[in-house]
């Protein structure tokens, strides 16, 4: 695969995923330097950005942006629609957690955990749902914060890996294996529009 490509992500752990994912679909291995963590997607639509798409386009490569939805995918759409029509600047979108639904990369995250682990969501729903039915005296207001979907995917793997400190350093976002198929499943239906994205950006990258 070339290399005359950016991906604009969010943070670390968005950064570690479609690193990772892109390997298990193309056996190639992206570089960091192509990976751009903007530290929260708002930060898309500065200057610097810009002027970095520009120079990838120029020199007939390829932008990707791939960032959440957050709580509603049109209004995220067409913000950076909005953005990207105002600068000319040219790239793809993809809106995690599958370029359709509100969400996160937590979400799809959740949405690819191997099967045989289930039961550990089962029991984090059940706390959830158990915690907003309490009352803690002295509390204001009532009902009591349900943990970061980030909290939930950081306790996924804290169940899965051991207690010594290099296997809580794989709890990391930096240091996760999604590769790991005790862990999770990057095969999974779900992955579908995710896997077309790339497919449909990097075919005339592929190696033949």
């Amino acid at each position: 695969m070339k290399k005359e490509f950016n991906i604009f992500v969010e943070g670390v752990a968005d950064a570690r995923f479609i690193k990772q994912y892109i390997g298990h679909l193309y056996g190639d291995v992206v570089d960091d330097e192509r990976l751009v963590i903007l530290k929260g997607w708002d930060n898309l639509k500065t200057e610097a950005t810009a002027i970095r798409m520009h120079s990838m386009s120029a020199n007939g490569g390829v932008n990707l942006v791939i960032v959440d939805t957050d709580k509603d995918f049109q209004i995220r759409k067409d913000e950076i629609a909005k953005w990207q029509q105002a600068n000319k600047v040219q790239f793809e979108l993809f809106l995690l957690p599958n370029n359709h639904d509100a969400g996160t990369l937590e979400d799809l995250l959740e949405n690819i955990i191997n099967p045989n682990n289930r039961p550990i969501f089962d029991c984090w729903e059940h706390y959830e749902q158990e915690l907003v039915k309490l009352d803690i005296p002295g509390r204001t207001p009532p009902p009591l914060t349900t943990p970061a979907k980030k909290t939930k995917i950081y306790g996924y793997l804290e169940a899965l890996l051991g207690e010594t400190k290099s296997q809580k350093e794989l709890i990391k976002e930096a240091n996760r294996n999604y590769e790991n198929p005790q862990h999770w499943n990057l095969d999974a239906e779900y992955l579908k529009p995710l896997r077309k994205f790339l497919e449909t950006t990097f075919h005339k990258f592929l190696v033949n």
